[in-house]
């Protein structure tokens, strides 16, 4: 097992070079894509210790959640948005589940572990058959690890393959999502308490249209995680 773990180390060695995601510095031995400096200074919300944290508040009115949180500030110009970048246009699936993992062991004695099911937001299947792979769904499998809850990826879904919301408006991108998810099987979220998980929050319409699907089934309770939190 360990000559094959070696391998495959080495193999992703040689396609990934082993320097930090954000600074580009070579990594010391024993770090994996974030340097120590970087993930010291990585700019943590601490919002899971906050039950009226600024993101909870994005969803005031709007969709009832029991908290939210995100990991660090989504913040233009800094070097820590590379991190979802690279997860979301370079592929790396594998730093998705690795921060997904970091974030979670932040998250163990949080009300968020207390969920009983992650369910990562979807994209929709002929976005994921182009792209290969969901980030958020690599995030969620790293968060399910760390906090020992399942993951649940086939229940919600997307119906339409709705237009990228990178420059629209707070009212553009709750019209683009509106009414687009749906559930599978309603009952297997029957009086559970969901984890509902994306990369990374901005106005939160995507969630919010989640979330409301979620919470259509009888006792459904949904809490709300991503990696960033951005603002506009």
């Amino acid at each position: 097992m360990k000559f094959w773990r070696a391998v495959l180390e080495d193999t992703v060695g040689l396609v990934y070079p082993n320097v930090c995601v954000t600074c580009g510095k070579s990594l010391p031995q024993g770090c994996r894509y974030l340097c120590p400096s970087c993930l010291y200074r990585l700019p943590r919300t601490h919002f899971h210790k906050d039950p009226d944290n600024p993101l909870a508040m994005v969803f005031w009115g709007r969709v009832r959640i029991e908290q939210a949180a995100a990991w660090f500030h989504y913040t233009k110009g800094s070097r820590y948005p590379q991190l979802i970048h690279a997860i979301k246009y370079s592929g790396r699936t594998d730093l998705g589940m690795s921060l997904g993992r970091l974030y979670g062991a932040e998250l163990k004695e949080s009300p968020f572990a207390e969920a009983r099911l992650i369910v990562p937001v979807p994209l929709h299947r002929r976005k994921q058959r182009k792209r290969g792979f969901n980030q958020s769904e690599c995030i969620g499998r790293g968060l399910a690890r760390a906090l020992h809850i399942p993951l649940v990826t086939t229940n919600l879904w997307r119906t339409v393959n709705t237009q990228t919301q990178t420059r629209q408006t707070r009212l553009e991108r709750w019209k683009n999502v509106e009414n687009v998810f749906r559930l599978r099987d309603p009952q297997a979220l029957q009086e559970k308490h969901v984890l509902l998980v994306d990369d990374v929050v901005t106005t939160g319409a995507t969630l919010e249209s989640c979330a409301g699907v979620l919470l259509g089934v009888p006792g459904t309770r949904v809490s709300i995680v991503a990696l960033g939190y951005a603002t506009l």
